[in-house]
């Protein structure tokens, strides 16, 4: 077959991407790699809204403070100062591009509505009610479709980068291979420069608020491509999602606490006060492992989340879906608590990247949660995924626009995507069972708490299932659900060795066996590079 050429490559379709290819279609063009349908991306998912200093209340110096609070010490302050500046401007082109936020009148005058979450020092966070995420990609998306110069592929998932390694100067990307899951043949796709863009990695855990395309392939195809990967034990548990057997883990936005939810016992009685002083606005790592605690100190399924104090027609206008969806499961917001319980919810470290988006690969650029800038540190603030996405989208488009504008290099040849004597199987179960256990392994050894013996385990078993999984990949045809287990054991692989080698709690990497934080020698990044892991014996690094 004969390949496809474009000038963009991007590879994910959330806010990240979509902006990305906006701007890029406007040089040249442009081509989309999404899993699935357009609008199903991490971003779809998100509710509470976009972080940026938008009121005249509000300053930069304080929602920086916010973030390197929230971040436990690790956050890099120069991304941090960057990618904050930088959100207004974000903001602002979000919204010429069509995305409609929530306003109100206040004191006679239109203007958007701030919320506030949790961590946050002040109202600082734009949302359309809540559902911010669909809102933002509806626009994008509209945007995207009036581009003549982007093509958008939905069903096709990437597999592998296409680098060229000349034998003295930097690797160099020149796109990736891509199975369309509805011919099920891998094409070539060229590009002069690609963005990885896939979002986060959640399905790595049992229980998660990501969609089910959230297997980290961006971070697997980096690591197997050979660029660094960092911070990967700092996974967010969003604290509280809906408990209940048909809801899949339903988010329920923070900012229903930013609104005065209180979280409580069966009993009625509030807990969060005992934990921090900021009680139900204290960080997402300390609510959520308060909530552990007190599930395992009493033995419960779950705790409970009470708006019911606000007024019915105020909970109902601010959150409409979320009420609509509770209501769908037999819970009235408006009347009494409703059960949750954290799950899987954000990968804060990921593909190392500068602030302008570029990886230690020429031509390739990561945005969004696949990449880690330095922003989040040990834990993320409440609504800045948006905002970095965001501006990070900008800031690599304007790198990859510079770049090109100095180079004219043009691309190697690269071979038709070899088969080999793989076959088609019927043995799905292999598959299944194997996905079944990464995550339920991840849920009960790398959860919220760690511990020594518990991660060794972990790491034990995942190299056996990567050797398993790595020899049923070469010896079958390829489909999407292969694809997403090679990458999900080698994400969940990554996520153990990182925090095996932190030896201290800080943030979202909790361990029993080192229950402090150390200063002194723990104050920088997890990295891992591919040609420092070793493998097993014949087996795959």
């Amino acid at each position: 077959m004969d390949p496809i050429r474009t000038d963009f490559l991007v590879i994910g379709g959330g806010i990240a991407g979509l902006l990305f290819a906006i701007k890029a279609s406007r040089l040249g063009s442009v081509t989309v790699l999404t899993k699935a349908g357009s609008n199903e991306a991490n971003t779809a998912y998100a509710q509470g809204g976009i972080a940026s200093v938008w009121s005249v209340d509000d300053s930069f110096e304080s929602h920086v403070n916010d973030t390197l609070r929230a971040g436990d010490g690790l956050c890099n302050r120069p991304a941090v100062e960057a990618i904050v500046r930088e959100g207004p401007d974000a903001v602002r082109e979000l919204i010429s591009l069509g995305t409609r936020f929530t306003r109100i009148d206040a004191g006679g005058e239109d203007e958007y509505d701030l919320g506030r979450e949790g961590g946050h020092s002040h109202r600082r966070v734009l949302h359309a009610q809540d559902l911010t995420g669909r809102e933002i990609m509806r626009a994008l998306g509209e945007a995207a479709a009036a581009c003549s110069n982007l093509q958008i592929l939905e069903n096709h998932v990437a597999v592998d980068l296409l680098i060229e390694r000349p034998p003295v100067s930097q690797p160099i990307c020149w796109g990736a291979y891509a199975l369309s899951k509805t011919t099920r043949k891998v094409h070539r796709v060229i590009a002069r420069a690609t963005l990885l863009a896939t979002g986060g990695a959640g399905k790595v855990y049992l229980y998660t608020t990501n969609p089910d395309i959230a297997s980290g392939d961006g971070v697997a195809m980096a690591y197997r491509a050979g660029i660094p990967i960092a911070n990967m034990e700092f996974y967010q548990f969003h604290p509280t999602c809906l408990f209940h057997p048909a809801a899949k883990s339903f988010l329920i936005s923070e900012a229903l606490r930013g609104e005065g939810a209180i979280l409580r016992l069966p009993d009625g009685t509030a807990f969060m006060a005992r934990y921090h002083p900021d009680a139900e606005l204290a960080p997402r790592d300390v609510v959520a492992r308060a909530i552990d605690s007190e599930m395992k100190r009493l033995g419960l399924d779950c705790v409970y989340l009470d708006i019911s104090h606000r007024p019915a027609s105020y909970v109902r206008e601010r959150f409409p879906n979320i009420y609509k969806r509770c209501l769908s499961y037999g819970y009235d917001l408006t009347e009494r608590p409703i059960p949750v319980v954290p799950a899987a919810h954000y990968m804060c470290g990921g593909v190392m990247t500068d602030l302008e988006g570029r990886t230690t690969i020429g031509r390739l650029y990561a945005a969004g949660e696949t990449a880690m800038t330095g922003l989040h540190g040990a834990n993320r603030l409440a609504s800045n995924s948006l905002l970095e996405a965001a501006v990070m989208a900008r800031r690599s488009f304007a790198a990859a626009r510079d770049e090109l504008s100095k180079d004219s290099k043009r691309p190697p040849s690269f071979p038709e995507w070899d088969p080999g004597r793989a076959a088609r199987t019927e043995e799905r179960v292999l598959i299944t069972h194997s996905w079944d256990e990464i995550r339920r392994l991840m849920w009960n050894y790398v959860g919220i708490v760690r511990s020594d013996r518990r991660l060794e385990r972990a790491l034990r078993r995942i190299q056996l299932l990567k050797e398993e999984i790595h020899s049923y990949y070469w010896d079958h045809l390829l489909d999407s659900d292969l694809i997403e287990l090679r990458n999900l054991v080698i994400v969940a692989e990554l996520v153990v060795r990182s925090a095996l080698k932190r030896k201290e709690s800080r943030g979202l990497h909790y361990t029993i066996d080192h229950p402090s934080r150390d200063d002194n020698h723990w104050r920088y990044d997890t990295v891992i590079r591919r040609e420092d892991v070793q493998p097993l014996t014949g087996s795959p690094a």
